[in-house]
């Protein structure tokens, strides 16, 4: 089993969740359980300017910490290997929610309250719904990405169209399948 570190304490790799403009996620595992191993990559993107992706990480979770977002907990930060360390939210995905036809009311009433909190304090995040997790009908920021406020950015412009099953939702997953 391949193994990863950070901070020089071992992981089990049990495999990828998924990997974004910003990193790569991993489930990982060590005799004291189950979290989230992000590996900082460099790979260019066209549409997005990180600056130092490390330190956006690090400062968007504070910032969306103090905002009261609910997001994962930052348990480690390895600069030197450019890894984070999170913890692990089990669950399904919005996104495959939308693909399940298992979208409820009440997590878009969810979302909806994470922009009640965001907007006047000048914030959007990603709000691709793979960013979102569902424990127990409670819903998860599972990035840290965030970004100072665009109308063009925020949920109700840009979010929305992928929290159902719309022509643009088809069409991503249909290139994703």
């Amino acid at each position: 089993m391949e193994q990863m570190t950070v901070n020089g304490r071992a992981f089990d790799v049990i495999k990828l969740l998924g990997h974004g403009k910003g990193g790569y996620s991993y489930l990982v595992k060590d005799d004291m359980g189950e979290y989230v191993l992000k590996q900082i990559h460099h790979e260019p993107c066209d549409y997005y300017n990180f600056g130092d992706k490390m330190e956006a990480e690090l400062r968007d979770y504070g910032r969306l910490k103090k905002i009261g977002i609910k997001i994962p907990e930052l348990l480690d930060a390895d600069r030197e290997q450019e890894r984070i360390l999170k913890e692990y939210i089990p669950g399904e995905t919005v996104y495959e929610l939308v693909r399940q036809d298992k979208m409820r009311p009440e997590y878009l009433e969810q979302v909806q309250a994470f922009c009640r909190l965001l907007y006047p304090a000048n914030t959007n995040i990603d709000y691709f719904p793979t960013n979102f997790i569902v424990r127990d009908g409670e819903m998860y920021y599972i990035d840290y990405e965030c970004n100072n406020y665009m109308e063009e950015w925020d949920f109700e412009h840009w979010g929305v169209k992928y929290w159902s099953k719309t022509p643009a939702c088809l069409e991503y997953d249909k290139k994703h399948k």
